[in-house]
């Protein structure tokens, strides 16, 4: 740490959330932005802080903490780099899978990371409320909504909220459709064939619906993300508290007490 401030780089400084982390962290009390790299606009700067080409960049101006909102292969490249040299992580990126999650379990041993599928607090809250429900119904189904810049489906949020879902109820109804007119038309399969709908639509952020039934009764519970910025207090809390989280942190929910 730079005295009492907690250093922090950012990858992805050019992407619309890593812009929206660098003045996050610009702002909020007890850290500094030091570095942000972006191959796309190396040379640039951004909240006064030049952009440099990569994470190997951001190694050697030193940084207590780097936070990557960037795509699942360049992830995996950096936060190799960033375990082997001691650096914390706080990572936003989704498409991370199993394999990954043990490499990095490996990986992490002089440092830590926290990865989160969604760093709104509302989203994290309805991700749990998902799971207490479940064992409480028999049927589920989950529409994720999502700009259209955004490449992988099904979100990283809806994975996650059906895999909770499907640990914390075993008791799930068949699907009854016996004919499928239009391929596609039941969504994906995920956890416990809960089935996950995926939308891309211009003017849309990040929204997430979780719909739960039985009989004689529907549950539905959604939170909308109408702006980035509800992702920073969620971002900022775990720079602030990353240093003391051993080895990978998987969700926001340790850092909210839920």
């Amino acid at each position: 740490m730079s005295g009492d401030l907690i250093s922090v780089g950012v990858l992805g400084a050019a992407g619309r959330m890593g812009r929206s982390v660098a003045d996050a962290v610009t702002a909020a009390e007890g850290m500094v932005l030091v570095a942000a790299a972006d191959p796309s606009a190396s040379g640039s700067r951004v909240c006064n802080v030049d952009v440099v080409a990569d994470v190997h960049d951001l190694v050697e101006i030193g940084v207590d903490v780097v936070v990557d909102f960037t795509v699942a292969e360049a992830s995996r490249v950096n936060l190799g780099i960033l375990a082997a040299a001691g650096v914390h992580a706080v990572v936003g990126t989704s498409g991370l899978d199993e394999t990954d999650m043990a490499d990095l379990r490996a990986a992490f041993t002089s440092s830590n990371c926290l990865i989160a599928p969604n760093f709104a607090i509302g989203a994290v809250l309805m991700m749990r409320f998902a799971e207490l429900a479940a064992p409480w119904f028999e049927t589920a189904e989950i529409i994720e909504v999502h700009h259209d810049g955004k490449v992988d489906a099904p979100s990283g949020t809806a994975i996650a909220t059906a895999g909770r879902m499907a640990a914390a109820s075993a008791h799930w109804a068949p699907d009854p459709t016996t004919r499928v007119v239009i391929e596609g038309a039941r969504g994906a399969a995920g956890p416990a064939d809960i089935r996950i709908h995926s939308l891309r639509m211009r003017g849309a952020v990040a929204d997430q619906e979780v719909v739960l039934g039985s009989t004689g009764q529907t549950l539905t519970i959604r939170h909308d993300t109408t702006d980035r910025d509800s992702f920073m207090p969620g971002v900022v809390l775990a720079v602030r508290r990353i240093a003391g989280m051993p080895g990978l942190t998987l969700g926001l929910d340790a850092l909210l007490g839920i």
